[in-house]
């Protein structure tokens, strides 16, 4: 006879994904000084993600501060540095002074589709094992942040917990495809895909304690390309200006919201992370040569991307 209420599919799945991941999400508790001279603490999680104790959380999670405590779920404690942040990308890496759980695998948030099944694992408030599930809402999203827009977030229906900013975006392989950084709204979170640009990012943080980031100044969704236009272009879609920072390289470019960004430095442009790529310390000071469509026609313009600098 057959066991009595066996699991199905996706609570077997779900349930999978916590039981590898929990023991590998931290809870992080960042001593902050506050503006009148007072103490206070931040708290947020954070995953091991390689065998010699480095984590990787949120840069708003971390602040301004270098150290903080690190609890897992079997009851170990450590202390840990800050190694870098990035503002850019809400992303921050730690190294803990001790042994870790084993990490969990970062996945390719490139290959999510909207719809896929996510799991979010957090240990908020030190409640270790916060598990949440839902699907893929959006991809590609912009995310206005502390004055500044973090770009190519995934945005997804699975409820994230205060204190889980930092914790696990992860697929029904457990690999983890994003950190959990925001919660937009009821039914709306957001997280920093893990793929090729963040890792360049996370790489940068490890060895140099920071990224050079070139900055424009734009909020961003894909957009289509109007259909008159698409044979002669041979594409469908284009990077959308939902927002121009004022006073930014962009907005002194003469680029508006409403404007579709086709190519950057000669080079197609249809999501995000397409653009980020090209944002980094190379191309800061250099004249960047960028065409959009705008009313129907095409325009040529020319922006000098600044440097990032956090605050």
């Amino acid at each position: 006879m057959e066991a009595s209420h066996p699991l199905d599919a996706y609570s077997q799945i779900v349930s999978g994904v916590a039981e590898r991941l929990t023991p590998k999400v931290a809870s992080l508790r960042v001593p902050r000084r506050g503006s009148r001279g007072g103490t206070g603490e931040s708290l947020g999680s954070g995953v091991v993600f390689t065998g010699d104790g480095f984590l990787l959380t949120n840069a708003h999670v971390v602040g301004q501060s270098t150290s903080g405590t690190a609890a897992f779920s079997d009851g170990t404690s450590l202390p840990f540095q800050v190694v870098g942040a990035d503002p850019l990308s809400d992303l921050a890496v730690l190294r803990a002074n001790g042994e870790t759980p084993p990490p969990a695998e970062l996945g390719e948030a490139d290959r999510l589709v909207v719809g896929q099944l996510v799991v979010a694992v957090g240990n908020p408030l030190g409640l270790a094992g916060s598990v949440t599930a839902g699907v893929v809402s959006a991809l590609g999203r912009s995310l206005p942040a502390r004055g500044r827009v973090i770009e190519d977030v995934i945005q997804t229906d699975a409820a994230l917990n205060p204190g889980n900013s930092g914790g696990a975006l992860a697929d029904a392989d457990a690999r983890v495809v994003g950190i959990n950084t925001a919660v937009a709204g009821v039914g709306l979170g957001m997280a920093v895909p893990v793929n090729d640009t963040t890792r360049r990012i996370i790489a940068a943080l490890m060895q140099d304690g920071r990224v050079r980031r070139a900055y424009l100044g734009l909020a961003m969704t894909p957009g289509p390309v109007p259909a008159a236009w698409r044979e002669r272009l041979g594409r469908k879609t284009g990077l959308l200006v939902a927002q121009v920072v004022a006073d930014g390289p962009a907005d002194r470019a003469g680029l508006r919201a409403g404007d579709l960004l086709l190519t950057v430095g000669g080079k197609p442009v249809a999501v995000s992370q397409d653009l980020q790529r090209l944002m980094f310390s190379d191309a800061i000071g250099q004249p960047l040569a960028i065409t959009v469509m705008r009313n129907g026609a095409l325009v040529d313009v020319i922006a000098e991307p600044t440097e990032l600098v956090a605050a």
